[in-house]
């Protein structure tokens, strides 16, 4: 790595003029040199306060760069680049969208919408490419009302048909889950790019618009685009949430056929949709090739298997992952949490819960409180699952209680220490309107022999005009998801259907009496 050099170390480099002074062009170039050196901010101070010895502090260029490093370097300063603006006694629109992306970009979106109010304050007229980081500040926000303005001013500046603020304000109003005025603003695009594409699929998915997801994927193609990697990662986790294998293998091959560089995205991704769709012995396949892997790649993998039951397998991959050392994040520890809560690993599950807590300082977030709170439940230790959620720093939700109370249906038959009606009176408090929760209720009564208690539950329900949801069942048929709802007679093909399962019951009966008569015999 090469050394970084002295502020001094220039002095005698380039030739000195006839005065025996540098020139400030020479100067403001060796300066640049050293900004392009640089990467931190001991660095960049020593450099700035040369800069301010050498009388060059006025060349709005350099200061500039200057400025630039500590907005959008990684090993920047946003306070410095603030500071370094407020002296600027005639700060460009160029200096203030570097301060307002670096604090957009560095998840600081408050604070990105308070510089451009500054902007506006000191008269400064924004650009087109002011807007665009505002948008993005405004999506992280979810500020609807707030992305309003921004787009009435975007129109007053006449900039409303650049396709980069198009683009933008397609994916905040995919943000703020207002889905029809991110397909109007992408109807009225006069022109579209990939980038355009991909904003509008993703728009649908964040909306769980799934279906019109890959519509508009299928109209991409019909209209010449040719998809990027970007738009494949979006396309998998349509079919991830749509459970559509078939979809979701029809994209792995068009990724392979059209020669599409697997990144750690892309690679991630398919992981993450073959695991979650079933073919976890695909994902795993999948897993072990892609060139690339970082911390999400491992994790989809590990929760995969863990989701699917292979506990060993998901605690011997986290094993390896850390010996290749790819630190953790939350999502490996919830993947290590069920994997404990499916093995019945109580002890296994407090140990890594106190190192993602000690060793890594990651704050446990409510899936995490319920994975421990399964883990107990599943071992029927329903006192201590009990205590675990009263005594949380957050208040729990109602799937903690609800996880609770489903391990109190199988373990607190005799309910000697009272937890299951504890469970039941809170989970019923949180969800008064969630008939789910009551029809459980009902049936732990039942099971227990307390028919007058589910009858009053029951009683309760009906006063409410609550109903029990109908069953739901969905398979998978040559590519397309078919629904069937319990006691839905309305599709064309019900009685074929019918007659088939008919035949089959029909089938199972016969071959059970035949194996009945073989045991016979």
């Amino acid at each position: 790595m090469a050394r970084f050099p002295s502020p001094t170390s220039y002095l005698h480099y380039p030739p000195k003029n006839p005065n025996g002074n540098l020139n400030s062009v020479s100067k403001t170039q060796k300066c640049l040199s050293l900004l392009k050196l640089c990467s931190s901010m001991k660095q960049l101070h020593q450099i700035h306060a040369h800069i301010q010895t050498l009388g060059i502090h006025q060349d709005r260029f350099l200061m500039s760069e200057i400025l630039r490093f500590c907005a959008l370097s990684p090993s920047g300063s946003l306070d410095y680049a603030h500071f370094l603006l407020n002296r600027d006694p005639n700060p460009s629109t160029f200096s203030w969208n570097m301060l307002i992306r670096g604090f957009a970009c560095k998840d600081c979106p408050t604070k990105a919408v308070a510089i451009f109010m500054e902007m506006r304050n000191w008269g400064t007229k924004p650009n087109k490419l002011t807007f665009p980081f505002l948008l993005k500040a405004c999506a992280q926000l979810v500020d609807f009302q707030g992305g309003r303005q921004i787009q009435v001013e975007i129109v007053k500046n006449g900039i409303d048909s650049d396709v980069y603020i198009q683009n933008t304000l397609i994916h905040f109003y995919g943000s703020c889950r207002e889905i029809s005025d991110a397909r109007q603003v992408f109807e009225r695009m006069s022109v579209r790019t990939v980038v355009s594409w991909n904003a509008m699929i993703s728009a649908c998915v964040e909306n769980l618009r799934l279906d019109e997801s890959v519509a508009v994927f299928t109209r991409m193609i019909g209209c010449g685009f040719e998809p990027d990697e970007t738009t494949m990662v979006v396309l998998l986790s349509a079919c991830t949430e749509l459970g559509n294998l078939s979809l979701g293998r029809w994209v792995h091959c068009y990724v392979i056929e059209k020669g599409l560089v697997i990144n750690i995205q892309l690679g991630t991704a398919l992981v993450d949709m073959h695991a979650k769709c079933g073919a976890i012995d695909y994902a795993r396949k999948v897993f072990e090739r892609v060139p690339k892997r970082n911390v999400w790649t491992w994790s989809a993998m590990i929760l995969g298997l863990a989701q699917h039951g292979l506990a060993k397998e998901a605690l011997d991959l986290f094993l390896q992952m850390r010996n290749c050392s790819i630190k953790p994040n939350y999502v490996t520890f919830l993947g290590v949490l069920s994997a404990c809560s499916h093995a019945g690993l109580v002890d296994d599950g407090f140990h890594f819960f106190r190192e993602m807590v000690h060793e890594h300082g990651i704050e446990p977030m409510m899936p995490h409180y319920g994975a421990m709170v399964d883990i107990l439940g599943r071992r029927g230790c329903l006192e201590e699952a009990y205590k675990f959620i009263t005594s949380m720093p957050i208040e729990p939700d109602a799937i903690v209680w609800r996880t609770l109370l489903s391990a109190c249906g199988i373990h607190d038959v005799s309910d000697s220490c009272g937890v299951g009606e504890k469970v039941r009176e809170r989970l019923l408090e949180l969800e008064p309107k969630r008939s789910g929760n009551f029809v459980m209720v009902a049936n732990m009564y039942a099971e227990a022999g307390l028919w007058e208690e589910a009858a009053n539950v029951r009683r309760v329900m009906r006063d409410g005009g609550l109903k029990k949801m109908a069953g739901e069942s969905c398979v998978e048929v040559g590519g397309l998801i078919h629904r069937f709802l319990c006691g839905d007679d309305s599709r064309i093909d019900c009685e074929s259907i019918y007659c088939l399962l008919d035949g089959l019951n029909l089938h199972i009966k016969i071959v059970d009496c035949v194996d009945a008569n073989f045991l016979a015999v």
